[in-house]
């Protein structure tokens, strides 16, 4: 076990009604794999183990555990009663051994801890677990952490502040807010199960697993089509432009990401004299709903769907800017709603990309404070689990996000040189959205699909001729 290396004074922070669904889900699981460091093992994992002691003093909620009240009400209560910290060994892996097939090893799957566990023990199990797999000619760093407790946003926070720690940082400006002040804290009581809920989707199903990356080049090429332009070498700049303009809902545009984009930017637009056509006619789809949009039309042919039956396409969604009064960007906990987009699996099939895109784009736009309002006050009228997984055969479900800081997890001796995620959550069409290691609009698309979708998807020529591996 490792402690916060000072004693907490942070007081029980109640779970709200975005915390409160995910006691049915498993517990995140998350990593990157490195390079071996030019030091010991031993020296590294002394290292670690310091640097998360330290770190759980300024995240001091995964350093406790969950409590029930008389009133039924959760907690987290902030007791400091420590994480695991496993260091095992595989050592006839190899890097090579993890990036080189097509499809994700199973071998991965046993670099995280706490695999399959259900958030809703958190109760007696630690909130956090960190696991160290020392490899043949590298290193990976897999955290296991209660999703029930925080989300995306404040894992990479944490994971980012945890690394900036072991290579010697001092000053952070990304400090978590713990604040239970908003409309997600509500007096409505989820009724649970005697022992807990357990995951509402079969976890013993077949699954095929694939990292599909897509090239800065492919997703402008498949904006424009989406958005029926043709594309230039200048349409970089409108790239740039967007990114830039996500930077402004962005808790993480304080790191080297916002130099490196904006040295991008004006290299290209030194090279370049872009002509700008402003369209006020259509609404402008982004680079990621334009690749949403061509994975749901590839996915529903692969599924050789009846033309009748609906399809969904769930997106999950960060609420802290979209609510008024806005959250702290750095809100600690859950702050997610899922939005699902409905569509026939014969016009998902036949009709354009830009349609395809067009549902997705309009729901996303709706999603605004009052929307979020009205979804927690539907929760509150009837508390459940969130139903995760895929129960007719015609659902995805869009998790993770490619604005996530995952490759600024530099402990010391360079950045990750993959990311990967454990067992945890997974099931015939869930995706989760990763920046591209390379970065400037670079995105990997981790698809977990049943092994005949996943083949057909894999031939399906419409949607490889934009993958770069």
């Amino acid at each position: 076990m490792v402690f916060p290396d000072q004693t907490s004074t942070l007081g029980d922070l109640k779970l709200s009604v975005s915390d409160l669904p995910m006691l049915s889900c498993h517990y995140i699981q998350k990593g990157g794999l490195f390079t071996k460091p030019s030091f010991p093992i031993q020296s590294l994992i002394s290292l670690l183990k310091t640097g998360l002691s330290q770190t759980l003093t300024r995240f001091p909620p995964l350093a406790g555990r969950l409590i029930t009240d008389k009133d039924g009400y959760i907690h987290i209560t902030c007791n400091d009663a420590g994480v695991n910290f496993i260091h095992a060994t595989a050592t006839e892996v190899s890097v090579r051994d993890i990036l080189s097939p097509t499809h994700v090893p199973e071998s991965v799957k046993e670099f995280f801890a706490l695999d399959r566990t259900v958030s809703y023990t958190g109760h007696h199990n630690p909130i956090l677990a960190v696991q160290v797999t020392e490899l043949k000619d590298g290193v990976f760093i897999g955290c296991a952490v209660n999703h029930a407790v925080i989300d995306g946003t404040s894992l990479w926070n944490f994971f980012n502040t945890f690394a900036e720690v072991c290579r010697g940082g001092k000053s952070f400006s990304r400090k978590p807010d713990f604040t239970r002040e908003s409309i997600l804290i509500s007096q409505a009581v989820l009724q649970l199960p005697e022992g807990g809920p357990k995951v509402t989707f079969n976890v013993n199903e077949p699954l095929a697993e694939r990292i599909f990356s897509f090239s800065r080049e492919a997703i402008l090429k498949l904006k424009a089509r989406t958005n029926n332009k043709k594309w230039t070498q200048n349409d970089d700049v409108a790239a740039v432009v967007e990114i830039l303009g996500k930077q402004s809902n962005n808790p993480y545009n304080t790191n080297n990401n916002g130099a490196r984009v904006t040295a991008i930017f004006e290299n290209w637009f030194n090279n370049c004299k872009p002509q700008i056509t402003e369209d006020k006619t259509t609404a402008e789809i982004s680079s990621f709903q334009s690749l949403c949009a061509l994975l749901w039309k590839a996915v529903t042919r692969a599924r050789k769907l009846p033309e009748a039956k609906t399809t969904t396409f769930r997106m999950a969604v960060n609420c802290r800017h979209r609510l008024e009064p806005k959250l702290d960007a750095y809100y600690f906990g859950n702050a997610i709603q899922s939005i699902p987009t409905y569509a026939s699996a014969g016009d998902v099939a036949s009709r354009d990309l830009r349609w395809c895109a067009e549902q997705l784009n309009e729901n996303v736009k709706a999603h605004g404070s009052d929307r979020v309002r009205e979804c927690v006050e539907d929760w509150e009228k009837n508390p459940r689990v969130f139903p995760l997984g895929n129960f007719d055969g015609a659902s995805m479900t869009m998790g993770s996000s490619p604005r996530f800081p995952m490759y600024d997890n530099d402990f010391g001796w360079g950045r990750p040189l993959a990311v990967r995620s454990g067992r945890a959550n997974k099931f015939d069409g869930k995706i989760s959205a990763f920046p591209g290691r390379d970065g400037a609009g670079t995105v990997d698309l981790e698809v977990v699909l049943s092994p005949e979708t996943m083949a057909g998807l894999e031939s399906d020529l419409e949607f490889m001729q934009y993958v770069s591996n």
